[in-house]
């Protein structure tokens, strides 16, 4: 597996085709959930993901601050199914929070997640910071990281 992080421009359009076709795959199909995919943040965004023979097996947008809430944000975490068990969406958040504090140099981050992946983002520093919402007819409930 190749990992990358990059910034919108900075994608291929073979990369970002098959970014797209995952998150639809994952979020649209696989979710059962219609909604609009494509939501203009993506440009505001750094992408990090793993590919291999150009095909994503994990995926996360970090999201520029004050586009969504106003700390950084993390959203569209994805492990192709492919690819689940392999502890690759581990991996691929511990990414997103090293870059962002690292490179970034900010100490919080927002996310909204999905509610039975409560404890998972327990595991890695978020603290629920909301009650349980729906979105897009998925129960979610914000969470926040501070290091």
């Amino acid at each position: 597996m190749n990992w990358h992080i990059k910034e919108f421009n900075e994608l291929n359009i073979n990369e970002l085709y098959e970014i797209l076709k995952i998150r639809n795959c994952v979020f649209i199909v696989e979710q059962e959930c219609p909604y609009l995919d494509c939501d203009g943040k993506d440009k505001n965004s750094y992408h990090i993901f793993c590919e291999e023979d150009g095909e994503i097996g994990a995926y996360l947008r970090v999201i520029e601050k004050g586009i969504s809430f106003n700390e950084i944000s993390i959203g569209r975490v994805l492990v192709n199914d492919k690819y689940r068990g392999k502890s690759l969406a581990r991996k691929c958040m511990k990414m997103a929070t090293d870059f962002i504090e690292n490179e970034l140099k900010e100490s919080s981050i927002r996310i909204e997640a999905q509610e039975y992946l409560i404890k998972f983002y327990k595991s890695l520093g978020f603290n629920e910071v909301g009650d349980v919402f729906l979105e897009d007819g998925i129960p979610h409930v914000e969470m926040l990281y501070i290091k």
